[in-house]
């Protein structure tokens, strides 16, 4: 998905999506009753933010203490920050998404499919930088390299008596 894509629905549709779900509930069961429900599932998602978020705090230095690198941790990490920032904002699709970021199950489901998708690129691209090495004349990304060998001098001592 390219990144227009991604700011298109996160900018456009999202809000949109968020504006007709508070009419439809609001009009359904009150005002005041989808107030609350909104208030609801931001106390709830904090309590659950603060349980799973101690929970992967220690996996992260369980892994550490035993020298084993805690990439899972770190990325369940992110989503849960984003699961609590989700969870804070006002409407039912947000709050959809948060609750997927901080339940277990679907959290390391969601880290698991990210690690697997950014290992497969960053495969792919340490495949390209090792080909260009071996060729010697051209980048990474397959353009003509632009690196310059040089030295310097540092004149501040200059600049400042200049001042």
């Amino acid at each position: 998905m390219r990144a227009s894509h991604l700011f298109l629905i996160l900018f456009i549709v999202v809000p949109v999506a968020e504006i007709y779900l508070l009419i439809q509930v609001g009009s359904m069961i009150g005002a005041i009753p989808t107030i609350l429900l909104i208030l609801a599932t931001a106390i709830i998602g904090a309590g659950l933010l603060r349980q799973q978020g101690l929970s992967t705090l220690a996996r992260f230095q369980n892994n550490l203490s035993t020298g084993t690198l805690p990439a899972q941790e770190m990325i369940e990490g992110i989503l849960l920050a984003v699961g609590g920032a989700l969870l804070m904002t006002p409407g039912f699709v947000t709050d959809a998404i948060g609750f997927l970021c901080l339940i277990p199950f679907t959290r390391k489901a969601l880290a698991h499919y990210i690690m697997k998708r950014s290992a497969g690129t960053m495969q792919a691209g340490v495949a390209g930088f090792a080909n260009s090495a071996r060729s010697g004349s051209q980048g990474y990304n397959g353009k003509a390299d632009n690196t310059y060998e040089g030295e310097f001098v540092r004149k501040e001592e200059e600049r400042l008596k200049r001042d």
